[in-house]
C-alpha cells in the first residue's frame, strides 16, 4: 500500500511540475483578448518569398533555393531547389490538405515527408485560434490547438511582431520556428528546429 502511494505521488508530482511543458513557465496568465491571432508573413499573394536556404536532415546536408508563394486565401505553394535549378520538394498546402507534387527520392521517406509537412504548414499557417494567453516584460504568448498538440506564439510587445512558435504536446516541446523580421509581412530570417530529431532548417531572405 505504501508503494502504490509513493508512485501515486512520484506520478502525480511528474503531471504537476516537471512533464508540464516548460514553453510559458514564469509567464502569467490573461484572459485572451482577441479569438484568433493571423500571422502576417507569407501574406502577401502579388510577392514571392525567396529565402537561401539549408537543411540538414539525418546527418545529410542539402542546400539551394527555397521559395514560397501564396496562390489564394487558403493555399500556399512550397519549393525546394538547388542553386543550379534541380527540383528537392515542391509542396501544395493549406490548412487541411498537404500534396507532394515532387520530392527527391533521397527525401521520400515516411517520417520525413511527415515532418515537412508539419514544418512547412506550421510556417505558412495564418490563422490561430486563441484558447489561451500568457505575459512576461517583453512578450505576449498566444496558445492555439493544433491537432492534438499546441502552438505558442510569441509577439514581441514592443513591434508586435511575431518572433517564435513553439509546438509542442501537453508536456514537450517538439518543433520551435524562430523569425527574425524585416517588416509586418516578410522575415529576414527563419530557423525551424526540432527539438527530438536531427532535422534543422535554417532561412536567409534574398534581397
Amino acid at each position: 500500500m505504501r508503494r502504490f502511494l509513493i508512485l501515486f505521488l512520484l506520478i502525480s508530482s511528474c503531471l504537476l511540475t516537471s512533464c508540464a511543458v516548460q514553453t510559458v513557465k514564469g509567464l502569467e496568465e490573461k484572459t485572451p483578448q482577441a479569438t484568433t491571432y493571423t500571422t502576417t508573413y507569407f501574406s502577401n499573394p502579388e510577392t514571392d518569398y525567396v529565402y537561401k536556404a539549408h537543411i540538414s536532415v539525418y546527418g545529410k546536408d542539402f542546400g539551394g533555393i527555397f521559395i514560397a508563394k501564396k496562390i489564394n486565401d487558403t493555399l500556399y505553394r512550397a519549393a525546394f531547389t538547388t542553386e543550379f535549378g534541380n527540383k528537392l520538394f515542391d509542396f501544395e498546402i493549406t490548412d487541411n490538405s498537404f500534396k507532394v507534387n515532387y520530392i527527391l527520392e533521397e527525401l521520400d521517406k515516411g517520417i520525413i515527408v511527415n515532418t515537412l509537412k508539419r514544418d512547412f504548414t506550421l510556417l505558412l499557417k495564418a490563422n490561430h485560434s486563441i484558447s489561451a494567453q500568457y505575459e512576461n516584460e517583453n512578450n505576449i504568448v498566444y496558445k492555439s490547438a493544433d491537432k492534438g498538440r499546441y502552438n505558442y506564439l510569441f509577439t514581441d510587445k514592443a513591434s508586435g511582431m511575431l518572433s517564435k512558435i513553439v509546438n509542442a504536446t501537453k508536456s514537450k516541446e517538439k518543433i520551435v520556428i524562430k523569425f527574425s523580421e524585416e517588416n509586418n509581412i516578410l522575415a529576414r530570417k527563419i530557423v525551424i528546429d526540432h527539438k527530438n530529431i536531427r532535422l534543422k532548417i535554417s532561412l536567409n531572405y534574398i534581397q
